[in-house]
């Protein structure tokens, strides 16, 4: 027999899985310990009283005739069985004839006769002997094994509930999942995430909103479009702005230590693994699935075999064994002292195990009903701030659907370490502890516009302390896909340019509201279309715009330029992408557009005819589109200022001739090109003052190159030319001359009558020595000689009155061959 110790183990679960246990699983136990209990009662009551007792059954009277055929063996006073068969009479006469001594007794009529035998007390023996016999003969079955049955039902009913707690493959993942659901439910983190959310949801908070959008609007009156600024709508529904609320006047929270940041890191990794491994199977499912619908079938059964048998438990029993030749008798009525305590005990068995069943069907109702191998947080999400907590499937929505039976608090807290944006949150924290402001005033520096700059490179986020550096003029956030521009920016009103390289920042609309307002200048750079921040063509008093990324995609209507109609202060835009068309929608921008630089990376430009509309561009790059010759659409532009088409395949200029109808035209880049010569017609463009021919081709200059009145830049180096034309001299206002890296061997006089000239770039050539009149160029600053001939250089350099050893590029021998008051003058601080 077992006991009530030994049985109980099977059904010893962890405390930690309770929260895995719904109520009908828990009730299904209680019952399941309720059947227990009865068993062991049952069993104990058999142990200690199952018994029969049975009498003879007599066919009728007795006669005197039928007394001498079938003699009692004593008197029925003694307690003697009565005998009525031949057997009965046939042990009387042996007992007689082996006992003579023994006197026979007088029957009821007067007749008596004296008996022989020995008196052997074998009749106590003889009861047991039928009691026993009838025992397993009449006694129905069910009265005998009914404990030890529902002991076996029971232990069944309790493994099949509990299997997947034991199975290796299901309780090693039941185990980890409490572990960290555990770890979730209590960390600090849970706490301060849930509770910050309750507090961004508070009256009090959208009160301090209000004032701070009250603060905002004061400040943007200063912008020099007031009354659009006052009367400015939000981003249309297109805009996709961050979940995040404004949270830097929420209450107080209780900030996290160190250990507790490091422990919430540690979660979120777990959770991640956690995820991965559980979403691949839904094994858990099918188990707990298979071990319902064990217990269901057990249920009928144990139903369909016992309530038909219920019946045949009673008290009396009619008996007949084969023990005629033993006892004389054949039939005998029997009683069975436990069959009114078995039957109530059954009854009440059948009525436990009947409920057990109906709520076996209910969680089978419930495992069937809808797929629990999906899990949506979607009422989370629209309750919290965190919109991106992913839906779970397999195994691990099933555990999330078990432990909402327990308690749906635990899905919420545990659902706070699946989302990104908590994560990043917590990174932030991190991140804000370690980039303080001193921290970040040492990483800040003057660019080249002499502008105080501030890089951040792949951090987990945007520390606030940033947005403490008022003073900062352009931000540069580079590979931190998880920015988030807060209210806070609001303070920086000195900033005026925005760096977003592969960071699709968002903003709240508190912080959109002050970068509408005050920002000029943006810079985003993206792999894909998708990475450009929708907040970006919403900026109304953009000045620059820099796309670089892949625009050319079908899906993207290119790059959906269309936004950029209301980019009504927009003045220049820059496209470095692989465009095959100028798209269209440009076009919108052209009553206020000055400057448009296309960059393709080797993509070659097929249609130009958009720019005809552009009248009032002054500036046009056209870089790396493969062009073979200056684009003819231009030549309408009368506007134009300047022109850069730097590394494209461009042969020929014959068509430069055009150009002397765009009067404002003053600068001219034709460098990094194939061009092998220039067409005299180029003194046809009085009005250049910079031209940019180097990396190219030219082996020679022609002399019209010199008849442009208003050049002052002329940059002809790395090419293959050879000689310096006399009619350089006709460039008075030649400030900066360029001719490094060609084949050129004497400098002509007439170089030297360029008296403006401040820049002399004549390294690597053939040069083999310097003219004395060198000396006339007196305001000369910048002169590079290197990698020529020369054996000296001419005294005469000195006289160059402001040129300095800092501003030569010399050989060091050809320096030091110069008279010692020459070198001294070179020494001289300016």
């Amino acid at each position: 027999m077992f006991t009530l110790t030994e049985v109980a183990s099977l059904n010893d679960i962890q405390p930690s899985y309770r929260k895995l246990k719904p109520w009908w699983d828990v009730f299904m136990d209680y019952l399941g310990v309720v059947m227990l209990m009865m068993a062991i009662f049952a069993g104990t009551l058999q142990l200690t009283k199952d018994e029969v007792a049975c009498l003879p059954i007599l066919n009728g009277a007795v006669t005197r005739a039928e007394k001498h055929t079938g003699p009692p063996l004593r008197s029925a006073s003694d307690g003697v069985l009565y005998g009525e068969s031949e057997a009965g009479e046939a042990a009387v006469h042996l007992m007689a004839a082996r006992s003579p001594s023994v006197p026979l007794t007088e029957s009821s009529e007067g007749m008596k006769e004296t008996l022989t035998g020995v008196k052997t007390e074998l009749d106590f023996q003889q009861y047991v002997f039928v009691n026993q016999m009838c025992y397993h003969v009449a006694l129905p079955w069910y009265s005998k094994y009914f404990p030890y049955l529902a002991l076996i039902h029971t232990i069944v009913l309790m493994v099949s509930g509990n299997f997947w707690f034991k199975y290796p493959n299901t309780s090693s993942k039941i185990e980890h999942f409490v572990s960290i659901l555990g770890k979730c439910f209590e960390s600090p983190w849970t706490t301060k995430v849930l509770s910050e959310t309750a507090c961004e949801d508070s009256e009090e908070n959208k009160q301090k909103l209000t004032g701070a959008s009250t603060l905002l609007k004061h400040l943007s009156t200063n912008n020099e479009d007031g009354n659009e600024n006052q009367a400015a709508p939000m981003p249309n529904s297109s805009v996709s702005f961050s979940t995040e609320r404004l949270v830097s006047e929420m209450a107080s929270m209780t900030k996290l230590d160190k250990k507790d940041d490091e422990q919430a890191k540690a979660l979120f990794e777990k959770v991640r693994k956690f995820r991965i491994h559980v979403e691949d199977s839904d094994l858990i499912y099918k188990l707990y699935l298979i071990q319902t619908v064990m217990k269901a079938v057990t249920i009928i059964l144990v139903l369909a075999y016992t309530m038909p048998i219920v019946a045949s438990v009673d008290f009396e029993h009619l008996c007949e064994p084969a023990i005629k030749h033993l006892t004389g008798y054949i039939k005998f009525q029997c009683t069975h002292n436990l069959a009114f305590m078995l039957k109530k005990l059954l009854i009440s068995y059948i009525v436990v195990i009947s409920v057990y069943g109906m709520i076996c069907i209910y969680s089978l109702f419930w495992v069937f009903r809808r797929s629990l191998k999906e899990y949506s947080f979607e009422k989370f999400r629209e309750e919290s701030r965190f919109s991106d907590i992913p839906d779970v499937k397999n195994d691990f929505a099933f555990l999330l659907h078990m432990v909402d039976q327990y308690d749906q608090l635990y899905s919420k807290r545990f659902a706070v370490f699946l989302s990104e944006l908590s994560e990043n949150k917590l990174r932030l924290i991190g991140l804000n502890h370690e980039w303080t402001v001193e921290k970040l005033r040492n990483h800040m520096n003057r660019n080249s516009q002499d502008k105080l700059e501030l890089i951040l490179y792949k951090l987990s986020g945007v520390p606030d302390s940033v947005f403490n550096l008022t003073d900062l003029e352009v931000l540069k956030l580079d590979s931190i896909p998880e920015a988030q521009l807060t209210a806070k920016i609001s303070q920086m009103t000195n900033l005026k340019e925005l760096h977003l390289c592969y960071c699709p920042a968002k903003v709240e609309q508190l912080a959109f509201s002050f970068l509408r307002d005050h920002l000029q200048c943006i810079h985003v750079e993206f792999k894909d279309v998708a990475e450009i921040p929708s907040w970006v063509y919403l900026l109304k008093n953009l000045r620059e715009l820099y796309l670089v990324g892949n625009l050319n995609s079908d899906n993207n209507k290119m790059i959906g330029l269309e936004s950029v109609r209301d980019l009504r202060h927009l003045k220049a835009l820059h496209l470095k992408s692989n465009l095959t068309k100028i798209p269209t929608n440009i076009t919108e921008l052209s009553p206020h557009l000055t400057k448009l630089v296309l960059h393709n990376d080797g993509t070659k430009l097929l249609v130009l005819n958009t720019l005809k509309k552009m009248m009032n561009l002054t500036e046009l790059e056209i870089h790396n589109c493969a062009l073979e010759r200056i684009p003819h659409a231009i030549f309408s532009l009368n506007n134009l200022q300047e022109i850069d088409l730097k590394s494209n395949y461009i042969r020929s200029i014959e068509e430069i001739i055009s150009l002397q109808h765009l009067k404002n035209l003053t600068c001219l880049k034709l460098w990094h090109n194939s061009i092998i010569s220039i067409p005299s017609s180029i003194s046809q463009v009085k009005n250049l003052e910079s031209l940019y021919l180097s990396h190219n081709q030219l082996e020679s200059l022609p002399p019209a190159l010199f008849h442009l009145p208003k050049l002052r830049y002329l940059d002809v180096s790395h090419n293959s030319i050879t000689d310096i034309p006399l009619e350089v001299g006709f460039l008075q206002n030649l400030q900066y001359f360029a001719i490094t890296s060609n084949k050129v061997k004497v400098l002509p006089q007439q170089l030297f009558t360029c008296f403006k000239l401040k820049a002399l770039y004549l390294g690597y050539n053939l040069i083999s020595s310097l003219p004395d009149a060198i000396g006339q160029l007196v305001h000369l600053t910048h002169m590079e000689l290197k990698g020529n001939c020369l054996n000296y250089l001419p005294p005469q350099i000195g006289e160059c009155s402001l040129l300095r050893r800092s501003g030569l590029v010399v050989e060091e021998h050809l320096f030091d061959m110069l008279p010692l008051n020459v070198k001294e003058h070179f020494s001289l601080e300016n």
